[in-house]
């Protein structure tokens, strides 16, 4: 169970993210408290990030440089957001996964009125200073929300990328997976160190992440955004509700 939750986040993280709504609760069902499946399902995900990467290098290399900045507010959201998690209880963590989830999955829903509401502006517009800093400010948010928890914020690094004017999918993706990286990277480095880790699951599940992150890049262009949007959303609603009894 661990292994094919672990290759189905990979593949999902590549395509629309959302990942970690198959892969969390899977431990949580394999019988790990919360707090500990959250921190392992963030390490055993992130070697997906490098599959994913690589199976994007093409929009990367021609992405703009400037995005590069969101790098920073990636990494100082991703270790805050970490250490929030580290000084919260299982049990209150406990009771707020249902809701995480199900916050992640309705705003995966909302991801295209966003987007259309976003591109209301000038283009040119989204290119000034005002909309980098403005872009930076969100990314940091973004980034403490997925140090905490994670599901869910490749669709607000979407938004962000947005924000900036961009609205071709597979660049967005691509950039969408660095920063992704970049913030569940120092998170998972941070859960090591604090020993938040499950590792019997880890070193299946990395391998499994790898593979679907790889594979997921490619099967994003022939699938179609709709159809993968359709089975993220499923899966997010399906968790939610079974935590929800679980609880």
């Amino acid at each position: 169970m661990a292994f094919a939750a672990a290759f189905l986040a990979g593949a999902i993280n590549s395509v629309a993210g959302g990942g970690t709504l198959v892969s969390f609760p899977a431990l949580i069902w394999l019988g790990l408290n919360s707090v500990t499946a959250n921190a392992t399902s963030t390490v055993a995900i992130w070697p997906g990030t490098v599959g994913s990467a690589w199976g994007y290098r093409r929009e990367l290399r021609d992405a703009e440089p400037r995005f590069r900045w969101l790098i920073v507010p990636s990494l100082v959201g991703g270790i805050t957001g970490a250490l929030l998690l580290r000084w919260t209880l299982p049990s209150t963590f406990d009771r707020l996964v249902p809701f995480l989830i199900l916050f992640a999955t309705l705003l995966f829903m909302a991801q295209e009125p966003v987007q259309r509401m976003l591109k209301t502006a000038d283009a040119e517009a989204h290119k000034s200073t005002k909309w980098l800093v403005g872009a930076l400010l969100f990314q940091l948010g973004v980034g403490i929300y997925g140090g905490y928890f994670g599901a869910g914020i490749g669709i607000l690094m979407l938004a962000a990328l947005s924000i900036l004017g961009l609205d071709d999918i597979h660049e967005m993706n691509s950039l969408k997976v660095v920063f992704g990286g970049a913030i569940n990277g120092i998170a998972a480095a941070y859960f090591i160190w604090a020993r938040m880790v499950y590792w019997p699951d880890v070193l299946i599940m990395a391998v499994a992440a790898i593979a679907g992150g790889y594979g997921g890049a490619g099967v994003a262009r022939k699938l179609g955004r709709t159809a993968v949007r359709r089975i993220v959303i499923a899966i997010g609603f399906g968790m939610a509700v079974s935590l929800f009894i679980k609880k």
